[in-house]
């Protein structure tokens, strides 16, 4: 990463440690390369959370499909209500083509995102945690809500495969905009 790319984080979050930036982004830089950038903002954010919206992480295995699907309805939904993240406790290669397929179908747009590990800046600023299928390996936290969703991994599936779990998924995601008291935007 460039000094550039420091030099913006630093500024962005001027109340955190410049230390601790350099820190966040040179982990990031090893656990998710090309995206350091975007990963090291997400947990600078988590780091300085400073407001009442309810927080809610994803967790899956791979972090390519279920959670990807589940982050981008309750962004979509949630709008600024609430903060939203997506992890997985052992991150793929790429977001799952079908995933972002039957996404676009609904009008939502997951292409840009990426798999990424859980980081426990995240973990311990969320009130919420959504399990999907990453068992033992999931992070627990005292005092943060966990919630499992128990839904088929849409990896190497066909369409009319992922389309019922995308379904499933929304239907969760607005139950779950009800239990975290937000207006969902649409």
């Amino acid at each position: 990463m460039s000094q550039d790319c420091l030099a913006a984080l630093r500024s962005e979050f001027p109340s955190v440690e410049p230390s601790r930036v350099d820190e966040l982004l040179n982990d990031s830089i090893s656990l998710v390369g090309a995206h350091a950038e975007e990963f090291t903002r997400e947990r600078l954010r988590a780091v300085i959370r400073e407001d009442d919206i309810p927080g809610v992480l994803f967790l899956c295995v791979h972090n390519a499909g279920r959670s990807q699907m589940a982050a981008g309805y309750l962004s979509t939904l949630g709008g600024d209500g609430v903060r939203v993240y997506s992890a997985g406790s052992q991150p793929g290669d790429a977001i799952n083509p079908a995933a972002v397929e039957a996404m676009d179908e609904v009008g939502i747009d997951i292409r840009m995102q990426f798999p990424k590990p859980w980081s426990d800046e995240v973990l311990q600023a969320v009130d919420v945690v959504v399990t999907m299928g990453c068992g033992d390996e999931c992070p627990y936290y005292p005092g943060t809500r966990y919630v499992n969703w128990n839904l088929d991994d849409p990896a190497g599936q066909r369409m009319d495969f992922v389309r019922p779990i995308r379904d499933d998924i929304e239907k969760r995601v607005r139950g779950l905009l009800v239990e975290l008291d937000v207006v969902p935007t649409c």
